[in-house]
């Protein structure tokens, strides 16, 4: 496997300039994919500015103020995704990561109350051994549930800390809905209708059809258009 990506093969979504080093940092194996993820490298040099070599980014790192989802995080190479939830508690910053409507990964600044919980959309459901019902999150989670309520699209509220359920966010009509890909990827708008696997979404008071796939629930007013 190599440890490196060309700098020319470096995702759309990353903020970074194709005519520097020949190699970036490529991410380690974890609970993004490689085409739905950026390295931690790149978001504290290029993002942040908070180093200027990676040299600096792993001592950061290693001193253990970095946390993402709660977890303290040292490797430089960590995936991070889609609305995962980024602390620097020793200067009290706190962000979520999100696409902007160009398509770039960039940082939602968020207060230190709301960095317990993570929006989270759910990509599958599994039976367990003792007819146990798991829910699969598109994150890698994976959460226990009591009832058979939940359905592959919807989203739900996580508590970080206690990994239990806050609350479900169905995908049906009238629901606000982040859109993760296509031409309005980055943009919010309200959910009109479901015809299979395509959808209509009302975004600035426009109608536009997109993929189904691209659709995330979330609370509303969570991102707001620019």
């Amino acid at each position: 496997m190599k440890k490196h990506l060309s700098r020319m093969n470096a995702l759309k979504s990353w903020p970074v300039s194709r005519k520097e080093t020949k190699w970036i940092t490529k991410p380690s194996p974890g609970p993004h994919p490689l085409k739905l993820c950026i390295p931690i490298n790149i978001v504290l040099k290029n993002i942040l500015n908070y180093a200027k070599t990676t040299i600096e980014v792993k001592k950061i790192l290693n001193n253990k103020d970095v946390l993402v989802d709660k977890k303290v995080i040292k490797d430089h190479k960590h995936p991070l995704g889609l609305f995962d939830i980024l602390e620097f508690p020793k200067i009290n910053e706190y962000f979520r990561v999100i696409i902007s409507e160009n398509g770039k990964f960039i940082l939602q600044p968020i207060k230190k109350e709301d960095t317990s919980t993570k929006i989270c959309k759910i990509i599958g459901k599994t039976i367990l051994k003792g007819n146990k019902l798991q829910i699969n999150l598109y994150d890698s989670k994976n959460i226990l549930v009591d009832k058979d309520e939940y359905k592959v699209g919807d989203s739900i509220i996580l508590d970080l800390e206690q990994r239990k359920i806050k609350s479900h966010l169905k995908l049906e009509k009238n629901t606000s809905i982040y859109l993760t890909g296509g031409k309005p990827v980055g943009k919010t708008g309200t959910l009109e209708k479901i015809e299979k696997d395509v959808i209509t979404v009302n975004i600035d008071k426009k109608k536009i059809k997109t993929s189904k796939r691209y659709a995330f629930v979330i609370p509303k007013d969570l991102i707001k258009n620019d």
